[in-house]
């Protein structure tokens, strides 16, 4: 990778470049966005991402001699390199094929081919949990609720499959059109229920301004081009109006979107630091930010990984005033690995800082202001008492 380049955060699991896939995430978008997240995804030597993880770093190596051994034995390279990983403590490591990997790219450019639904990974005998169903698309159309298990996707159990493999049978071949059933329970009831793929396009960004001194910028995901939408609405924003940055449910994404959406607001200067292995790197912003715009950022347990690496670059360098709950914690580093097979390897290889030097991994940031309930309100308030708001 080349010196100076930017991780990625996905969802996720998560996407730097976090999750949220989205997989996550504590939990994956069911359609193939990630990380970190919502997606990412890249082929060797491109840059890597951030996203949760572990504190360990990946033998990438190690991967790459297994894959390879088991290939010139006429064995599957990328079933030995997802028995590598899931013996190797990378909790947020992950395995992917050329279609899936492909399918990740189109994520990352705020478009899939899916059923708009995200899950997660919960007890075995529960399979996977639905956490997120995009509106109107096929699983809102079906009736499939956030809090529904997903026991099956097309007569396959979910509960010996890890969440990426279930999203994997929910995105299929990828071909908008073709169906999926879905054995569905819901309380006491189960149902099979069969839904046609669609291609969706997703909206990262959306502006609103509920007075003429507000000015609300909520960041759904960091996808391709979300930095410069959240710069262009900064710059068209009325004289003297304040921002709400609200980055609540953010699964993560791209690192360079992150810091150039920090370039909305910063003069230039560190918006975060980070290794791979070993290798100290930073991540700057832009000149020109707007530095004098009162900004308050909205936070909660489910911003992740490029969303936190944002929020810490703007709280500790006293940008903006942080509201909500503590974050979900994500602050590994994943780099993408092309293996003999064509297969791809996502693995943890550092971690990132925000510019004070607090690790977020784990940890997660803290709120200046915590409001678990009726947070939105307390942000607007805030934002009035900076000289901007109603």
């Amino acid at each position: 990778m080349p010196a100076g380049s930017a991780p990625l955060c996905l969802r996720p699991r998560g996407v730097v470049r976090g999750a949220v896939l989205t997989l996550v995430f504590a939990g994956v978008l069911a359609t193939g966005a990630a990380t970190g997240a919502l997606p990412r995804e890249d082929g060797a030597g491109r840059e890597p991402r951030t996203g949760a993880g572990d504190r360990a770093v990946f033998d990438r190596a190690a991967l790459h001699r297994v894959a390879a051994e088991a290939v010139a034995d006429g064995k599957s390279g990328k079933q030995a390199a997802e028995e590598f990983v899931s013996r190797s403590g990378d909790r947020w490591g992950a395995v992917y094929d050329r279609r899936e990997y492909a399918e990740f790219e189109q994520s990352l450019d705020g478009a899939y081919t899916g059923v708009g639904l995200s899950a997660a990974a919960t007890s075995a005998e529960d399979g996977v949990e639905v956490t997120r169903v995009r509106s109107g698309g096929p699983a809102e159309r079906a009736g499939v609720r956030v809090g529904d298990r997903l026991l099956a996707v097309d007569g396959r159990a979910t509960d010996a499959r890890s969440v990426s493999e279930a999203v994997s049978l929910l995105r299929g071949d990828g071909v908008p059109g073709s169906t999926v059933s879905l054995r569905v329970r819901r309380g006491g009831m189960t149902w099979t229920q069969t839904l046609r793929r669609e291609r969706l396009a997703t909206d990262p960004v959306t502006v609103s301004r509920p007075d003429e001194r507000t000015v609300v910028i909520r960041i759904a995901a960091f996808t391709r081009g979300v930095g410069a939408k959240v710069r262009e609405a900064v710059r068209t924003a009325p004289a003297g109006a304040g921002v709400l940055l609200d980055l609540r449910g953010n699964s993560g994404g791209l690192v360079d979107e992150a810091a150039s959406a920090a370039s909305a607001f910063l003069d230039g200067g560190l918006v975060a630091t980070y290794d791979v292995e070993g290798e100290q790197r930073a991540l700057y912003a832009e000149r020109g930010g707007d530095t004098g715009r009162p900004l308050v950022a909205l936070v909660d347990a489910g911003t992740m990984s490029a969303a936190e690496l944002l929020t810490g670059a703007l709280q500790d360098r006293g940008r903006a005033v942080t509201v909500g709950s503590r974050t979900f914690g994500k602050g590994s580093v994943q780099m993408p690995s092309a293996l003999p097979d064509g297969s791809v390897a996502e693995l943890t290889v550092g971690h990132y800082r925000t510019p004070a030097g607090h690790e977020v991994d784990g940890r997660g940031i803290a709120p200046d202001l915590p409001a678990a309930e009726g947070a939105e309100e307390r942000a607007r308030s805030v934002l009035s008492g900076l000289g901007g708001g109603s």
